[in-house]
C-alpha cells in the first residue's frame, strides 16, 4: 500500500473557547503583570532608593547632602551647618560681585545662579542675540580685569549649559589676578601661586579641561595676607 491509498486519520477538533474563557484568560495576565509592576515598583522605586540613600549618608555623608562648606572651608551636611552655617556648594555655582572677588563664569540660569531654573540659553554659535551677547561681555571683562578684548577666554563670554557651573578656566582665574590683587593689597605672585595650586587637572586625566572651583578660591582670599 502506497501512501496515496492509506485512509485519511482524522484530526481532532480544535476546542472552542468561549467569550468567558477569554475574559478569564485576559484576567489572569493582567493580574500577572500588576504582580509583576507591584513587586518591581517596591524593589527598585522604594527599596533600591532607600538603601543607595542610606548607604551614601553613611559612607559619603558630606557629598551625599551637596558638599557644602563653611566659610572657613570646613564641610558641614545641611545648610545651618554646626558651629559655622553653610556658605554655598562646591557644585553649585553662584554669583560673586566686586573686586575683591573671583568672579564666576555667567550664568543663564534664571536672573543669574537661580538653582530652581538651571539651563543654559539654548541659543546656536551662529543666533545674532547670543553674539551681541558675547562681545557685550567680552567688552565689559575686558574694561574689569584692564586687559585686552582678545585676552578674554571664552569660559567669561558664555554660560554653562546648567547655568550653575561652579569652575572656571585657570586662564581666566590667573586673569583676574591683578584686579584681585589691587582691591586687597595682595602680592600678585602669591595669588596666581593659590591658582594654580588650585587647579584641577582633567577627569580621569582626560575628560574635560583642567579648571578651578570659584567658591575655593573666594574662600581662600580672606585668609591670605593675615
Amino acid at each position: 500500500m502506497n501512501a496515496m491509498d492509506r485512509p485519511a486519520v482524522a484530526l481532532p477538533a480544535a476546542p472552542t473557547r468561549g467569550p468567558g474563557a477569554t475574559v478569564n484568560a485576559f484576567v489572569r495576565q493582567t493580574w500577572a503583570g500588576l504582580r509583576v509592576l507591584l513587586v518591581l515598583t517596591v524593589v527598585l522605586g522604594v527599596g533600591y532608593p532607600l538603601a543607595v540613600t542610606a548607604v551614601a549618608q553613611v559612607v559619603f555623608p558630606w557629598q551625599a547632602n551637596g558638599s557644602l562648606v563653611a566659610a572657613d572651608g570646613s564641610h558641614v551636611t545641611s545648610p545651618a551647618g554646626g558651629a559655622e552655617p553653610a556658605v554655598g556648594s562646591l557644585l553649585v555655582g553662584q554669583g560673586f560681585e566686586g573686586d575683591e572677588w573671583f568672579h564666576p563664569r555667567p550664568s543663564a540660569a534664571g536672573d543669574g545662579w537661580d538653582t530652581l531654573s538651571s539651563s543654559g540659553s539654548n541659543l546656536g554659535p551662529l543666533n545674532p542675540d547670543l553674539l551681541a551677547t558675547v562681545e557685550d561681555r567680552r567688552a565689559q571683562v575686558a574694561a574689569v580685569e584692564d586687559v585686552d578684548p582678545a585676552d578674554v577666554p571664552a569660559d567669561a563670554l558664555t554660560a554653562s549649559a546648567s547655568g550653575l557651573d561652579p569652575h572656571i578656566s585657570e586662564a581666566y582665574a590667573l586673569l583676574q589676578v591683578d584686579r584681585i590683587a589691587r582691591a586687597r593689597d595682595l602680592d600678585p605672585a602669591a595669588l596666581r601661586t593659590l591658582v594654580e595650586d588650585s587647579t584641577q587637572g582633567r577627569t580621569l586625566g582626560v575628560l574635560g579641561e583642567p579648571r578651578v572651583n570659584v567658591l575655593q578660591l573666594n574662600l581662600a582670599l580672606p585668609t591670605m595676607g593675615s
